[in-house]
């Protein structure tokens, strides 16, 4: 918890956004399922948290382009404060971790992230 409130955060990379590389198309473009469910949850009233394995900036850019207004933005790191973490992997970052669909999981992602922009 963070100010009494539920700390809820959202993973980037595959979570709010499907690469390209899963899509075949040329641009990211936005997993607007999970961003419903990252909406529902800050219309509610709770801590938002963006995050992702590629640093603050990238977390903030897509933050901006997908207009998220989160409460925070950090590096994707296991927290004691966070209460609920959704990301594409089976991770252990928060109390509660929930694994959003990932499109296209035969895909590797390795070039993308070496190369995305």
């Amino acid at each position: 918890m963070i100010n009494n409130k539920l700390a809820i955060s959202f993973d980037i990379d595959d979570t709010l956004i499907v690469p390209s590389i899963a899509t075949g198309l040329d641009i990211d473009t936005p997993n607007y399922e999970t961003i419903a469910v990252y909406k529902y949850f800050q219309n509610q009233g709770y801590y938002m948290i963006l995050w992702s394995g590629s640093g603050t900036d990238w977390a903030k850019r897509w933050g901006e382009k997908l207009g998220l207004q989160p409460d925070e933005i950090r590096v994707k790191e296991k927290s004691d404060d966070v209460d609920i973490a959704f990301d594409d992997c089976e991770v252990d970052l928060a109390k509660v971790n929930i694994r959003v669909k990932r499109f296209n999981n035969s895909i590797s992602r390795k070039d993308w992230n070496i190369n995305k922009k």
